[in-house]
């Protein structure tokens, strides 16, 4: 949730007893930006929402063809906490482009052009948190990671590897994947920890309902914790997982994702603990898509630009292709990004996706 401040001089920074130092106030400075919690590294956690706009043509004239980029457009929905009515998610978008909307169009006149960070990153527009809001005007962004964009374009492109099949999001954050997972997959669950991050996805799926309708797939909002090996069974806390959703889970699922998840050493080890975990519960073989960028940062102990954590994430894929424990075997390949391109951000070379096939031995 973000809240407006009052107007400031741009180089103007205002703290408050309630704002996080971070780069989102160093960009925007003359916004309050409100977080939610602080991850477990001691991150602060952002809420946002969005809605996907869909056009079968449009995907098939462009991106299936491998031509220009399909147009990047949004509506902002209407405000459910003050009872506006409008028109419901899906509805009245048949004439727009393939869309991942990144620009504030509230009266469907006028298309607002992609609005991407410093970085090349895609900027999302958020709804106002209720139409009283003291200060409407200019809404507030936050980041969807070219990771999800990279790893979502896969997904669109291999729909084939996805059609009908049970899927898995580790650490989906806004629900961008698995929300376009759902266009070919029969059930997808889509988790992450934290109440609050759990309920923001749950309402993007909402918002985007019109996806998974379309290819009749399920999306599940499901708490998943990586540092725990078991799942959260008690009916009282939110999003907890039930037996028969357990057994479906394990009976079924095929395919694992995950994408900028491996930003700090001690949760990559966990991720590839929760892979091989799960892996290893399957009933079916499985196939694990892991979307990363390398990103460069200038560190103190080295004096020199390194990629610390993404060359821990290199050593976690060697070491999971070198376990030997008599009942899987992981095989490791990256997935050239040559990929059609239907969704608008910067595929920088630092993007990779990895494959990873665990086989049960024989």
């Amino acid at each position: 949730m973000v809240q407006l401040a009052p107007a400031v001089a741009m180089d103007e920074v205002t703290f408050r007893s309630d704002t996080v130092l971070s780069d989102v106030h160093l960009y925007t400075p003359n916004h309050r930006h409100l977080m939610v919690r602080l991850n477990s590294v001691g991150q602060p956690v952002f809420l946002s929402q969005f809605k996907l706009l869909w056009s079968q043509d449009s995907w098939t004239d462009s991106g299936a063809k491998g031509g220009d980029h399909g147009d990047v457009h949004t509506k902002e929905p209407p405000s459910a906490e003050t009872g506006s009515t409008g028109s419901p998610p899906g509805s009245g978008h048949s004439n727009e482009g393939f869309s991942l909307q990144a620009g504030a169009d509230t009266t469907g006149r006028e298309a607002a052009e992609a609005q991407l960070d410093e970085d090349g990153d895609l900027d999302v527009v958020r709804r106002p948190r209720a139409a009283s809001d003291p200060n409407p005007a200019g809404p507030p962004r936050d980041k969807v990671w070219r990771g999800a964009l990279l790893l979502a374009d896969y997904i669109l492109f291999r729909q084939d590897l996805f059609r009908g099949c049970t899927v898995l999001e580790l650490g989906a954050g806004t629900g961008l994947a698995s929300i376009i997972a759902a266009t070919a997959a029969r059930t997808v669950y889509c988790t992450d920890v934290g109440a609050d991050l759990l309920a923001m996805c749950q309402r993007n799926i909402a918002l985007n309902s019109h996806l998974a309708a379309a290819g009749g797939g399920v999306v599940k909002v499901k708490e998943l914790d990586w540092l725990k090996d078991d799942l959260c069974t008690d009916p009282e806390v939110p999003f907890s997982w039930s037996q028969e959703e357990i057994s479906d889970l394990y009976n079924h699922t095929t395919i694992l994702f995950a994408a900028e998840v491996f930003y700090d050493d001690d949760l990559t080890d966990a991720v590839f603990k929760t892979l091989s975990r799960l892996a290893h519960r399957l009933k079916n073989a499985c196939t694990a898509i892991l979307s990363v960028e390398k990103r460069l940062n200038f560190t103190l102990r080295h004096l020199d630009v390194t990629c610390e954590a993404y060359d821990h994430f290199r050593s976690c894929l060697r070491a999971l292709e070198q376990l030997a424990d008599g009942k899987l075997r992981f095989v490791v390949e990256p997935v050239e990004a040559s990929f059609p391109q239907l969704l608008v951000y910067e595929r920088i070379q630092q993007l990779e996706l990895w494959k990873i096939i665990a086989e049960p031995v024989t």
